[in-house]
């Protein structure tokens, strides 16, 4: 880190701190050189996701754009929004976790159906009819058994 008065590049940091958000942390430091102090802010860079479209085209990952998605799916269902929130915030972090920093959108939506399923049946169907782009009611009537079958499995 370079002084930013006399540009040298030996310093002590003499306080560290976690901002009020706690996305960065706040550095106090003394230029070993001219003495003066200077603050710093440490962030993680975050590398953007790209989603994979089933057109074969590229996006970055929208948070709020898969919310909506959910949102919709769960439209007049009982379910508080944080809860709908977190779902977000699983899948994130999933993909995030993950070593690659592209993703097909169908293998995100996967880990949304799968948190769903979890919590409300037909937000999971509703969600499940859009993203799978369901072409006959035999596909409806799958995905349906496959819900009943991990109800029964419970």
């Amino acid at each position: 880190m370079r002084c930013p008065y006399c540009k040298h590049t030996e310093n002590k940091v003499t306080d560290s701190r976690a901002t009020d958000d706690d996305n960065s942390i706040r550095r106090r430091r003394e230029c070993l050189s001219c003495g003066r102090r200077f603050t710093t802010y440490e962030v993680i860079e975050d590398v953007p996701i790209m989603v994979i479209k089933s057109s074969g085209s590229y996006e970055m990952f929208d948070r709020s754009k898969l919310l909506n998605g959910i949102l919709r799916s769960c439209n007049k269902r009982n379910i508080p929004r944080e809860t709908l929130e977190n779902v977000v915030k699983n899948v994130e972090d999933t993909i995030r976790n993950r070593s690659q920093q592209e993703i097909k959108s169908s293998e995100i939506g996967d880990l949304v159906l799968a948190e769903l399923k979890e919590i409300d049946e037909v937000a999971y169907v509703r969600f499940a009819s859009v993203y799978r782009n369901f072409e006959d009611v035999q596909a409806f009537v799958a995905v349906l058994k496959d819900l009943r079958d991990h109800e029964d499995s419970k």
